[in-house]
């Protein structure tokens, strides 16, 4: 059984501007990618794939050893394999009939992950059973600290680290993870779903619908449209971004939430 694990990322100051630094310059190494895969279909009728870039890693960290060659080839590769994936959905649905949508550049703003493999790669979960504090290695940044809240279970195969708003998350892709059944109660229950109330079973008992999304929409609304009265690149607009991100993280702990209690 295949599961992930999320905590919240504790930075210094000097390590969230390297994880800045770090998706920057893999946003750059997507861009590129794409770029090189668009402009030699379009001049010579060749297909790039993976395996053509991922060759060219070597020589692309040489000539910018304090860029490119700063990060781990295992993140850069995962980058490029991410490219990859969005290629073949595109031609998934060119073939299906469906809205192609070919893969768009990467604008600031709209690269927010970075993926390692776990194995010796750059970045190393250093979870130990009586450790008080929980870090994780990235290479070119240190030793992170992690709020862990629960325990993690399984083998790490992938480590990413996404940035959302101001806060840094790391998300722990595991396999082999135990699967835990709960014990069989015979009961068999109906669930009507409504407005007024969340849900009503047929036993007779009703959930409230509490309305949490509803709730942050105004609140939401508000904080957009004073974005969109920003000026581009001040100040002002990289604060109203950060606070439009943090209420659309919150709405979507909460939609989870609801999720969970109608289940």
């Amino acid at each position: 059984m295949r599961r992930s694990f999320r905590f919240l990322l504790r930075p210094t100051s000097k390590q969230a501007a390297a994880l800045t630094q770090c998706l920057e310059n893999h946003r750059e190494l997507y861009n590129a990618a794409l770029e090189h895969r668009r402009t030699a279909y379009r001049k010579a009728g060749v297909t790039i794939r993976y395996g053509d870039q991922s060759a060219e890693l070597k020589e692309i960290r040489k000539a910018d050893p304090y860029g490119q060659g700063r990060w781990s080839a295992g993140s850069q590769q995962q980058t490029l394999r991410r490219l990859d994936r969005a290629f073949a959905a595109f031609f998934r649905r060119v073939k299906a009939g469906r809205k192609a949508g070919y893969p768009r550049f990467k604008g600031r703003g709209r690269f927010d992950t970075v993926q390692w493999p776990a194995l010796k790669n750059g970045a190393a979960w250093d979870s130990q059973p009586h450790d008080p504090v929980t870090r994780l290695y990235l290479l070119g940044i240190g030793h992170v600290r992690v709020h862990q809240h629960r325990r993690v279970v399984g083998t790490v195969k992938t480590i990413s680290v996404k940035r959302e708003g101001t806060r840094w998350f790391v998300v722990l892709c595991c396999d082999d993870v135990p699967a835990e059944p709960l014990p069989a109660t015979g009961a068999v229950v109906g669930i009507d779903m409504g407005v007024v109330s969340l849900a009503t079973t047929s036993d007779g008992d009703h959930i409230d619908n509490q309305r949490h999304l509803a709730a942050t929409a105004d609140r939401l609304a508000d904080a957009q449209r004073n974005l969109a009265r920003t000026k581009r690149g001040s100040k002002r607009q990289g604060k109203a971004v950060a606070r439009v991100a943090a209420l659309h993280a919150k709405r979507a702990g909460l939609a989870l939430r609801e999720a969970a209690k109608a289940a």
